[in-house]
């Protein structure tokens, strides 16, 4: 049935990226609805090694990064493997990063990321004042390990261009390196430590904000899939869902790796490409590491919980294919086995997989669209929902209020493609 009410804002999606814009429009005051196709928090925000970390405010589209993944392309348990298929969609992605795949567009990334990740951690550090238990957010810092020379060389560079942008952190020998991570073994050459990071339960961070939107009147609907979108004009007017018709005023779409599909009846072309991630959720070993730690190397990233372990990493580019390549769940735990002590009769909780909704110039996509007056994009985050969603959400408040933005958001507009 139609349904009567009209929120002032509804928002598409129900990861940490749209409850995040939907809890900072509450506290604006604004009357809220928020629908999802399933329940809030188990799309990709679900499973995510639950990292908080300025320190990742790097492109994908590093200098080389294609070149490298040429080498790749034949290996499906590769870190970074791009499914061959025929698609105009991932050719045209591709060119496009490969345009950006330069030094200045590194700088000029790092600089936007650096900007709206550390911002999140101001409003991560506000929101566990009341929150914490729930998010069981822990500030902890990250450590990034290197088994190489040549690794930890690429370790200080990336520490010296994160110090000019605001992101502070320190090298750390062999022995500093064992000292801070006993947990750490094999080959070790030296690492990084960004003492100013934090992590947290993903699915909690999500649940918090949905509980925050709805003690402030606000509207969480679950199973709630958009079908089609009404308009007028340069406006949309509505939406039909699988509960209804929904009238709108102002709309955000936060619908990760599947907004190209839910824009394309706009005659939008949003320029993202589904990365399918996986973690491994394994119960505590000993020793079980007592920080993030990240082996840069094996592109694995292992995070200590409260009663298990999980273990993230590899991106596949494989369009909306949801399919589990057990020899990407393997490599992982191989990589992992190269500098934990895993046991043998491993003890897997869950084996997850997520699509990391990634752009080709590796900045999300945050303002209104030039085309529709009352469409707001909020999407295309790569690997760095969590660590990116609170400042995300406040910075759509911001431009949809008329308030002044903490973050400068021209980098992030739509319509830059």
């Amino acid at each position: 049935m139609d349904v009567d009410s009209k929120s002032d804002f509804l928002i598409v999606g129900g990861g940490v990226i749209g409850t995040a814009c939907a809890y900072y429009l509450t506290e604006r005051g604004a009357k809220v609805t928020l629908i999802d196709r399933g329940e809030v928090g188990f799309g990709c925000s679900y499973g995510n090694g639950g990292l908080i970390v300025p320190s990742h405010s790097f492109p994908l589209s590093m200098p080389g990064t294609l070149s490298q993944a040429g080498k790749w392309l034949l290996k499906p348990d590769s870190p970074l493997y791009i499914k061959p298929r025929l698609s105009w969609q991932l050719i045209s992605w591709l060119l496009r990063f490969l345009r950006y795949s330069t030094r200045a567009h590194l700088e000029h990334a790092v600089t936007a990321l650096a900007s709206l990740s550390s911002h999140s951690i101001e409003l991560f550090d506000q929101l566990a004042a009341a929150a914490r238990t729930r998010m069981r957010y822990e500030k902890n810092g990250s450590l990034y390990v290197f088994s190489t020379e040549a690794g930890m060389q690429h370790g200080r560079e990336e520490l010296e261009i994160l110090r000019r942008h605001g992101v502070h952190g320190r090298e750390l020998d062999e022995g500093a390196l064992r000292e801070l991570e006993p947990s750490v073994i094999g080959p070790v050459y030296g690492g990084t430590h960004y003492e100013n990071e934090a992590q947290a339960e993903p699915l909690a961070v999500v649940q918090t904000f949905a509980r925050l939107i709805e003690e402030r009147g606000g509207v969480v609907l679950p199973g709630t899939e958009l079908i089609d979108w009404h308009c007028s004009g340069r406006r949309i007017k509505g939406v039909r869902t699988t509960r209804g018709t929904l009238r709108v005023g102002q709309i955000i779409l936060a619908g990760g790796a599947w907004s190209p599909q839910l824009t394309r009846t706009l005659g939008l072309n949003v320029p993202i490409q589904g990365g399918k991630g996986y973690a491994v959720t394994i119960e505590p070993f000993t020793p079980s590491p007592r920080i993030p730690v990240l082996v840069l190397e094996a592109r694995i990233g292992v995070t200590p919980r409260a009663d298990s372990v999980r273990l993230a990493g590899t991106l596949e580019l494989a369009g909306l294919d949801e399919t589990i390549n057990v020899r990407r769940v393997d490599a992982i735990i191989h990589g992992a086995r190269q500098f934990f002590a895993l046991p043998e009769a491993l003890k897997v909780v869950e084996v997850w997989r997520g699509l990391r909704p990634c752009t080709p110039d590796g900045l999300p996509l945050i303002g209104r669209h030039d085309r529709w007056e009352n469409l707001t994009i909020a999407a295309g985050h790569n690997m760095l929902g969590l660590t990116l969603g609170p400042a995300t959400g406040h910075l759509v408040a911001d431009l949809l209020t008329g308030q002044t933005p903490a973050v400068d958001p021209a980098p992030f507009r739509p319509g830059r493609f």
